[in-house]
């Protein structure tokens, strides 16, 4: 299995990346999960609180569950990822089985931010965006997938998103492999990222041939 990161700002466009570029690899060839589905759960503190804890940091993410099913997708072995609740900050079930594939996408805000998730990362790539444009993506996703007003998107990304983001998510930057800035068409980004997969791919597929011609 390949597995590719790929990380950015919150409203950088990284989920739709995802699928793009699945789309232009094929998608019977890839399998995608998101690092978003494994926040903790906080069902056990009341409505009040859980609207109070900060989902922008490191700490808000269950590395240790993550990191043991991407261990399981590269051994071969189908996951549940957790369905977590936006609206409600509570954990509901589970999310349909993801079956390994050739190719797994992996995107997440704090993807490269975790030494060990890195290291199980074949490809990192960053998506950037200016900071304006990922505040209006973000209010256009939440007020419509997770309903929220437009004031509580506004106030949270100006006391939690944006400081998390300098702090946590924008140094990362530095441990991608490939960064792509998402401020305008994304077909572009997704067929320049396509092509960087198959030119590694390729490489992967050269490498194999050659050890066993070695053995041979």
């Amino acid at each position: 299995m390949f597995v590719i990161g790929i990380a950015g700002g919150s409203g950088s466009g990284k989920t739709t990346l995802a699928g793009a570029v699945a789309s232009a690899l094929g998608p019977d060839r890839v399998a995608l999960l998101a690092h978003d589905a494994y926040y903790r759960d906080r069902s056990t503190l009341d409505p009040e609180a859980r609207a109070l804890v900060d989902h922008d940091v490191p700490d808000a993410l269950d590395h240790e569950q993550f990191l043991a099913d991407l261990a399981r997708l590269k051994t071969g072995q189908p996951v549940r990822p957790p369905r977590y609740c936006f609206a409600t900050h509570r954990r509901i079930g589970t999310e349909d089985p993801i079956e390994p594939r050739e190719i797994l996408i992996v995107e997440g805000l704090l993807l490269f931010h975790d030494p060990a998730g890195r290291e199980a990362l074949d490809l990192r790539i960053f998506v950037d965006a200016p900071a304006a444009l990922r505040r209006q993506r973000r209010i256009a996703r939440d007020t419509v997938e997770r309903g929220r007003t437009r004031e509580s998107v506004v106030r949270q990304f100006s006391a939690t998103v944006y400081p998390a983001h300098v702090a946590y998510v924008g140094p990362t930057k530095a441990y991608a492999h490939l960064v792509l800035l998402n401020a305008g068409a994304l077909a572009p980004l997704a067929e320049v990222a396509a092509t960087v997969i198959r030119t590694h791919l390729a490489r992967r597929m050269e490498d194999s041939l050659g050890a066993r011609r070695q053995l041979a």
